[in-house]
């Protein structure tokens, strides 16, 4: 295995998209809105979408963190980012030709729980009253252990929020401070309870292993201590270290970051105790009790993968609302402005407010289903159409796979062993076109595999 780590602890994207986001350009907001034209019509609204909210404000800095979030204790700055939203929801909204089915809803960050409760049903409400809303619809959103209320609970459930994912990365005193994310464990099990009494049928805690002075013992501490309280799910992610995009990531030596053969112990530790425990390995980083909506849909086959992570509920259409938010036709993604001037500033001239993105062709189409199958399902199937591509990009890079036990490789497709579960970045990179049409990526594109 340290061969295998040593060889394959590489740069690969996480692939939440494909092509990924480097290969994006810049794009102008009329492009998306003909693009948006094309995708509305028929009944593409009708079969469902689904709807990110980012909302970026944080009172203090995750030093690890990598999202887009803003740093903040003045809570004043809710008002504007609330009335910003509702303008570019109006943006959509009036280039609906029929009302749309609300599948899935997801509040992300940055800290939604800044955000108060009042303030969070003043921005749901509106928007919750433009569409239908589908009888299984999943509603959810990632909560602060240390800030997020009962109130908060309540509100959100009161509005069809039945999951909630809490942040709690490591319980390690010092693993802590050296992030900055100190979190008493007191508020972790008051958060879960207080979940369970308000009626949320998904509480999912997020861990992180590669950080700052982990060590074998402290995650297994950690873990144990996440197992006491039976989460319906688990996301156990690979850290990634991507300092020159991330400059909170300058703030700790990297002389304290475990190696690459640490961090896969780490990795082996927590799958461990997980699936000792009755979890079931889902994809990539996560984990889930049979009982859970994640565990059937990969049970049935029926998992998929977007910008949110692992769903159960797949749509052709994701709006993304605010600053940073990408969003997702099914054959274009577009981001929004990162940076809240710029993003303010196009909502209030009734501008979609995107600046870059990409939209696919049918060859992107058929290899991001490869790659969406393996990250997903564990195989893929070969379609004869694109056999010489295959042949150029893919199958040298599979059988070299198949060399080191990562994969089986037959004539109609690819199935990932067990070993191989570990490299699945790897494995999915077997089918980015993108990358390996150009073997000479800037260095710095992508965090490493391990």
């Amino acid at each position: 295995m340290d061969q295998l780590v040593k060889k394959y602890n590489v740069p690969v994207p996480r692939y939440t998209s494909y092509p990924t986001v480097p290969f994006w350009h810049e794009t102008q907001p009329g492009d998306w809105e003909q693009h948006l034209n094309k995708q509305f019509s028929g009944n593409a609204l009708r079969e469902g979408i689904a709807l990110y909210m980012h909302l970026p404000f944080c009172e203090t800095l995750c030093t690890y963190c990598g999202c887009n979030k803003k740093i903040t204790k003045r809570h004043s700055v809710e008002p504007e980012y609330m009335a910003a939203l509702h303008k570019e929801w109006q943006l959509y909204k009036s280039r609906f030709p029929t009302i749309p089915l609300l599948k899935e809803l997801h509040l992300g960050g940055g800290t939604p729980t800044f955000f108060s409760p009042e303030h969070l049903a003043e921005i749901l409400v509106p928007i919750l009253a433009d569409v239908d809303i589908d009888e299984e619809k999943a509603f959810s959103f990632e909560g602060h252990p240390s800030n997020t209320t009962p109130e908060h609970l309540r509100t959100l459930k009161t509005l069809g929020f039945t999951r909630v994912s809490y942040g709690v990365q490591d319980n390690d005193p010092r693993v802590q401070e050296a992030i900055n994310r100190i979190q008493p464990w007191s508020d972790v099990e008051k958060a879960v309870d207080e979940a369970r009494k308000a009626g949320y049928t998904s509480v999912n805690i997020d861990l992180v292993y590669g950080l700052p002075f982990q060590t074998a013992e402290s995650m297994e501490e950690t873990v144990n201590k996440v197992l006491e309280l039976k989460p319906d799910r688990i996301a156990f992610y690979s850290y990634a270290h991507i300092p020159w995009k991330s400059c909170s990531q300058r703030l700790y030596d990297e002389n304290d970051l475990p190696s690459a053969a640490l961090k896969l112990e780490l990795y082996n530790i927590g799958r461990r105790l997980f699936t000792a425990a009755g979890y079931a390995d889902i994809g990539m980083d996560h984990f889930a009790l049979p009982h859970d909506d994640l565990y059937q849909a990969w049970e049935n086959g029926k998992l998929h993968r977007n910008f949110m992570g692992y769903t159960n509920t797949k749509t052709n259409m994701l709006i993304g609302l605010g600053v940073s938010s990408i969003s997702d036709s099914g054959s274009g993604y577009v981001q929004n402005h990162k940076e809240l001037k710029t993003y303010y500033e196009a909502v209030e001239k009734g501008i979609l407010p995107v600046v870059r993105g990409f939209y696919l062709d049918n060859i992107d189409k058929f290899f991001r289903r490869h790659i969406l199958d393996i990250a997903c399902n564990g195989k893929t199937e070969f379609h004869v159409e694109h056999q010489q591509l295959y042949e150029k990009y893919s199958l040298p890079v599979l059988m070299q796979l198949q060399d080191d036990g990562l994969v089986t490789v037959s004539l109609n497709g690819v199935n990932v062993t067990e070993t191989g579960k570990r490299f699945i970045r790897n494995i999915c990179r077997a089918f980015d076109l993108k990358v390996l049409q150009v073997q000479d990526a800037k260095p710095q594109m992508f965090s490493k595999a391990i």
